[in-house]
Order: C-alpha cells, then sequence, then structure tokens
C-alpha cells in the first residue's frame, strides 16, 4: 500500500480491492475496507447482478430502476463493473484487477473459483503481494466443507439459536449475524495480512466461515460447555450467568436494566423495595439459581410507574438501564445522528438517500466523503478505460509489475467515482457464503 494517505481519505487510502463476492458475508468485508479508505472493485453478474438486488421487498426507486433496501446496506463506496466470468473477456479482466490489486475477496463454495481457473498459486503467480479473503459456509475442509452456506442455516448449525429467544423455541438473531461477523473477521484477518505484508513482501489467503464466525463468539457459553460440562439453554430477555440484567415490563412499556456487580443489585433493590440482604439473594449464583423468583418481584415493582419514571429513578442509583426501542426510533435518536451512524450518500436513481453508518471514528480523520451503493453496471466504462489507461502506462514503465508497486498505487488513487468496490454472482457458483 503506499505509505501516504491523502487527508480525509482513510487509513486504507491508496490500497485496491476486487471483490468477487456477493450476497452478504464478503460484500460487508468489501463495504467496510471502502469504509477506511480501500478502493473496491466489485464484479457483477450482467443482467442479473449480485443476488441482494433482488432480495425484497421493500424496494425503492421509480419503476424501471427498482433498488433493493437489501442491496443499499452493504455496497456503499463501491463501483459496479459487470463481468461473465465463465467467458474469456471476464477472466481478463479479472486478470488485469488482481495484477494490481492488494486483496481480493471471494464466498464462492470451495472449489469454484479454481474452477474459474484462479487458483491460489495461480493469483500469486499474478500478484505475490495479493491478500485473499475467503468466506465459505462451513469451512473450506473438513466433512462438510463443501456445503453452501446461508446465515439461519449456521445460525441453527453452531448453536447460535438454541441460546435465543424463550426456552424450547429456538430463534435467530434479527439480522444476519453469521454473515455480517464472518465478514467482520475477514476484514481483520485481512487487516493482519496486510499488516504482515509490509514485512516480508508477500500476500496470503485468509480464511473464514459463517460457522468460524458464530463459534468465534460463543464466548462464555461455549466454555460453559468445553470447561464444565454444562449445555446452556435459553433464557429469553434474562441474562443466563447474572441476574438481575434483563428486560421487564413497566405500567406502560418496557425498560432493561444490568446490575453486574453487587453494588448494582444492593441499588437495584434499593431502588425496587427488594430488601438487599434477603438471603435468598445474598450472591449473584443465589439470583441465577431465582432467576424467576426474583424476575417476577421485580416486575411488580415495576408495573407501579411508567417506563420514563424508572428510567429516571434508575439513572439516579447508578443503575446502568434503558429503552427498547424500535428502528425508526434509533435512526431519529440524537446519539445516533451525533456518533456519525448515518452516512448521507447521493444515488444516481434514488437521490439522497440515508445508510447506515460507520462502527468507527478516527481522531486523525477517517473516509470523510462517501459514494452511493452503485447501479448495476454503472462502471463498466471508466474501470475498463483506467484498466487500459494503465496497461498502456505498464508497457513502458519496467517498474510497474504487480499490485504492491508504489508506482501502480499512484494510478489506483484516481477520483473517488472512478474507485470500484467488488462482487461476482454466478448461478452456478453457489454462495459459501
Amino acid at each position: 500500500m503506499s505509505e501516504v494517505t491523502r487527508p480525509g481519505s482513510g487509513p486504507l487510502d491508496g490500497c485496491l480491492v476486487l471483490d468477487l463476492s456477493r450476497a452478504l458475508a464478503g460484500p460487508h468485508a468489501g463495504m467496510m475496507l471502502g469504509d477506511l479508505g480501500a478502493r473496491v472493485i466489485k464484479i457483477e453478474v450482467p443482467g442479473r447482478g449480485d443476488d441482494t438486488r433482488a432480495w425484497g421487498p421493500p424496494f425503492v426507486g421509480p419503476e424501471d430502476a427498482r433498488e433493493s433496501t437489501y442491496f443499499l446496506a452493504c455496497n456503499r463506496n463501491k463501483e459496479s463493473v459487470t463481468a461473465d466470468l465463465k467467458s474469456a473477456e471476464g477472466r481478463d479482466l479479472v486478470t488485469r484487477l488482481a495484477r494490481r490489486a492488494d486483496v481480493l475477496i471471494e464466498n464462492f463454495r470451495p472449489g469454484v473459483l479454481d474452477r474459474l481457473g484462479f487458483t491460489v498459486e495461480h493469483l500469486h503467480e499474478l500478484n505475490p503481494g495479493l491478500v485473499v479473503l475467503s468466506i465459505s459456509g462451513f469451512g473450506h475442509d473438513g466433512p462438510e466443507g463443501g456445503r453452501a452456506g446461508y446465515d439461519q442455516i449456521a445460525q441453527g448449525e453452531a448453536g447460535l439459536m438454541s441460546l435465543t429467544g424463550e426456552p424450547g423455541a429456538p430463534t435467530k438473531v434479527g439480522t444476519p449475524i453469521a454473515d455480517l461477523l464472518a465478514g467482520i473477521f475477514g476484514v481483520s484477518g485481512v487487516l493482519a495480512a496486510l499488516l504482515e505484508r509490509a514485512t516480508t513482501g508477500r500476500g496470503q489467503v485468509v480464511r473464514t466461515s459463517l460457522l468460524s464466525s458464530m463459534i468465534g463468539i460463543h464466548s462464555f457459553q461455549g466454555t460453559r460447555w468445553t470447561v464444565a460440562g454444562d449445555v446452556p439453554e435459553a433464557t429469553g430477555n434474562q441474562h443466563p450467568s447474572i441476574a438481575p440484567y434483563g428486560l421487564f415490563h413497566c405500567a406502560d412499556g418496557d425498560i432493561q436494566l444490568a446490575a453486574g456487580s453487587e453494588t448494582l443489585w444492593r441499588a437495584v433493590a434499593e431502588v425496587t423495595g427488594l430488601d438487599p440482604d434477603d438471603p435468598r439473594y445474598a450472591g449473584n449464583a443465589d439470583r441465577v439459581r431465582r432467576r424467576g423468583e426474583l424476575a417476577d418481584e421485580l416486575e411488580a415493582a415495576f408495573a407501579g410507574a411508567s417506563a420514563a419514571d424508572w428510567l429516571a429513578r434508575l439513572d439516579a442509583a447508578g443503575v446502568p438501564a434503558g429503552r427498547v426501542r424500535g428502528i425508526d426510533e434509533v435512526y431519529a435518536w440524537e446519539q445516533t445522528r451525533q456518533q456519525g451512524l448515518i452516512v448521507d450518500v447521493d444515488h444516481p436513481t434514488l437521490g439522497p438517500i440515508s445508510l447506515p453508518g460507520l462502527p468507527w471514528r478516527f481522531d486523525g480523520g477517517g473516509r470523510r466523503a462517501h459514494t452511493a451503493p452503485p447501479t448495476l453496471g454503472q462502471h463498466d466504462a471508466s474501470v475498463r478505460a483506467w484498466l487500459d489507461a494503465t496497461d498502456a502506462t505498464d508497457s513502458t514503465d519496467a517498474t510497474g509489475a504487480t499490485g504492491s508497486t508504489d508506482a501502480l498505487h499512484d494510478e489506483r488513487s484516481a477520483p473517488v467515482d472512478q474507485q470500484p468496490f467488488g462482487e461476482v454472482d454466478f448461478a452456478d457458483a453457489e454462495a459459501g457464503r
């Protein structure tokens, strides 16, 4: 990557990402790298595009240019280039881009990219410094490594649904958490590989999966089994290891509180009129064993006043507590806006739209100018023209060899409207997600 970044462009300025992924896990990883300032090229199937372009409703925009809000959620700061990887022209396009890229993202089923002619060995022949992020459903090997992966299937297979919801009613998380976390874990691996490349000069393959993303967040629920031999079960909206910690009903709505210490337990008890020295609730382990009994007593107290009243009392006592907001309320909340968690962009057919924002803030600045998710094939001409121009330059410059040279990084620093992000979708290349 370029050693010098442009002010306000983000810490990955100068980094080129070729994204051959589709659906959500890979595209989310690509978007995060773009949010960090990378230039990302998104490859899509001609005439159809990424799977998520058809995922809805809701769809928005004019009848002849409808856009899926699902697609809009994971494709900002990208340019769309269409190519059929089963064609010679499509494979040539990917070859030219791979030579210049710092990162390639793919989430085909294991083996599909090899059959398309882009084995890891070939990619590193083209560009020894290339970092490849490969995301699968259940891993790239093992007895079930070839399975296609979709988020809810992975949530179930990896045990998360058995921990979520009310007892006896396995429940998925309300967002595609396996996809999203696979993308996030993938990005952390990519950043580590880029850091190592600065020393070794060589790229490597970073592999993750929906299965590994779910097991990677088992946390204390995992060690509950692996160390203590206790199989965790769903406990609804109450914490399995801390009490009181969960959701409670007031006269006009719900609140949540977290008594994560003995001091906080005593504060909750005093505010709600319970005896903090009741021997039934002497320690956290006692309260967890009698979680239902304690919850009933707290519910009886909370039923006597409004949620706003109880939140004020708990706040005054220093107890962490909060509302349960609807999504519309979250985006209207001043705290959300003040933290920069909404990104406003100008879409080519929809006009000004707002998107869920970035999870980071950099004291030294970051990417300040964001581009809207692209329309299908929006940058076909500009990206190919850029490649033709850089190819012509390479033919007269003996130093422009691989994607890790300063010369090529300067060429990648094209205007924002010529900086692409990537995803590719093919009917027979069923997603590893």
